[in-house]
This record gives C-alpha cells, sequence and structure tokens, in this order.
C-alpha cells in the first residue's frame, strides 16, 4: 500500500479530530502535513494560506497563488487563501484572519497544525490568538532538531526549491536551487538547515503525500528591500531575492 491510500483509507475518516492547516506551501509544512497524516489522529479539512492582495502571491514566500492551488490539488486538500493588502497594519491583518477563518470555524473546526520548529515567541502568539476563539494550536514538529528534519525531509523523496533568500545570511547561488545533501553540506554555520530564523523559504513541488509533481518553470530573480525595526527598537533593512516560479503554459 503506498503512502497515500494509506492517509486516505475512508473507513478510518470517521473517527479522526477535524483540523485545518496553516500552510505556507514550503518543507516544513510539508514535513508536519506528512508527520499529522501518518499519525493518522486528524482529519485535515483544509490548507489556510495567506497572500499579497495587491500581487497574488504568498506572503514572505513570493509564490504565485496558481501555483499554491495546484499544490492543494496535487495534495487532495482544498485550499483557502485570506488576502490583505502589503501596507495592512496589524490589526488590519488580524482582522483579515479572523473574516477569512470564520467558515472553517462555522464548521465545527477546532484544531489548528502549524509546522513550527523551535521560535517560542510566534508560538505563544498563535497560541494566544487562536484561544481566544476557541481553537487548539498543534505543533508536530515542535523542539525537533531541525538538520535531522531536513535530512529526514530528503530520504522521504520530498523536492523543494528555494524561493526566497536573506542576503544578509546568503550569497545568491542559493536562490532558485533545489535543497539536496550538497546544498545543505554548503550553508553557512550560521544559518538553521530547516531556515526557522528566516534565512530562507521554499516550495514544495514533489514527495510522498503529493499526487503528482507540481510543475513549473524558473523565472526572473528580484532582490526586494525592506524597512522595519528589529526586537531592539532599531531601524533596519532588509534585503531578500526572490525567484518567480512560473506555471507551466
Amino acid at each position: 500500500m503506498d503512502i497515500l491510500s494509506h492517509f486516505n483509507i475512508e473507513n478510518e475518516v470517521n473517527h479522526k479530530i477535524q483540523a485545518y492547516f496553516n500552510w505556507s506551501g514550503g518543507k516544513d509544512s510539508t514535513l508536519a502535513l506528512h508527520k499529522i497524516l501518518e499519525e493518522g489522529k486528524f482529519e485535515v479539512k483544509y490548507l489556510l494560506t495567506t497572500a499579497n492582495l495587491d500581487h497574488k502571491r504568498v506572503a514572505m514566500h513570493g509564490v504565485r497563488l496558481e501555483l499554491m492551488r495546484q499544490q492543494a490539488e496535487s495534495l487532495g486538500i482544498p485550499l483557502i487563501v485570506i488576502e490583505y493588502s502589503s501596507s495592512a497594519t496589524m490589526e488590519e491583518y488580524e482582522n483579515a484572519m479572523s473574516k477569512g477563518i470564520q467558515p472553517i470555524l462555522d464548521e465545527g473546526i477546532r484544531k489548528a497544525v502549524f509546522g513550527d520548529i523551535f521560535l517560542e515567541d510566534l508560538k505563544e502568539y498563535r497560541i494566544k490568538k487562536l484561544r481566544e476563539i476557541g481553537v487548539e494550536a498543534v505543533f508536530p514538529l515542535w523542539k525537533r532538531d531541525t538538520r535531522e528534519l531536513i535530512n529526514e525531509f530528503i530520504e522521504l523523496g520530498y523536492k523543494t526549491i528555494l524561493v526566497c533568500t536573506d542576503n544578509s545570511k546568503l550569497d545568491n547561488s542559493f536562490i532558485g536551487k533545489t535543497i539536496d545533501h550538497e546544498l545543505i553540506s554548503r550553508l553557512p554555520e550560521t544559518v538553521d538547515p530547516c531556515g526557522e530564523n528566516g534565512e530562507f523559504h521554499t516550495f514544495a513541488y514533489a514527495g510522498p503525500i503529493f499526487k503528482k509533481e507540481v510543475k513549473f518553470e524558473i523565472g526572473e530573480t528580484v532582490e526586494r528591500k525592506y524597512e522595519g525595526k528589529t526586537s531592539d527598537g532599531e531601524e533596519k533593512n532588509w534585503g531578500f531575492l526572490f525567484v518567480d516560479l512560473v506555471p507551466p503554459i
């Protein structure tokens, strides 16, 4: 029995706990979904992602929504997209999230799955905001060693491409490359093997839980700069490289 058949046996679904998955489309989300499906405790009803309203791309990853929908179709799980403007304030973002998640809550779903690994502040923020609406957060990868996780991801046969890199952490030889053991061995010691500190973001396009490979072509690479404040309140400029993944015509 292949892995997809194992994950989708209909007569097992009735006693599972319904959940939705906070989906980025990258490797951590993919491995966390793999773990959740393998465990068999939850039925993942929806993938939930956030996107830039102005550009129709996934926030931070910069992947086109068209590819995200193809990815969800390959996984066999409906995708719900919450869009907000790139100029949105935190309050506007949270309002968009509250409105977008309401149909899920109306179905009685009270479990939310995340691919976070070790960022304590982010985890606590998620738990706090979800507790306010009666939802429990689930973290299947939490506190796992990130080098072990990325090696497991590769050895399971998943494929993922670097779609965004932090200029201050990685040179431009990494952008647009598919992750393998050789690439991981070239990462600087200061870069987390899973990019958990935001050093890079990925798009997963093939592997055990995908019914078929998500096809795309490599488009142009662009650099974008952002202004903001560090956790210490200091003004800072961030530079990121993004590669455009183009759906085949």
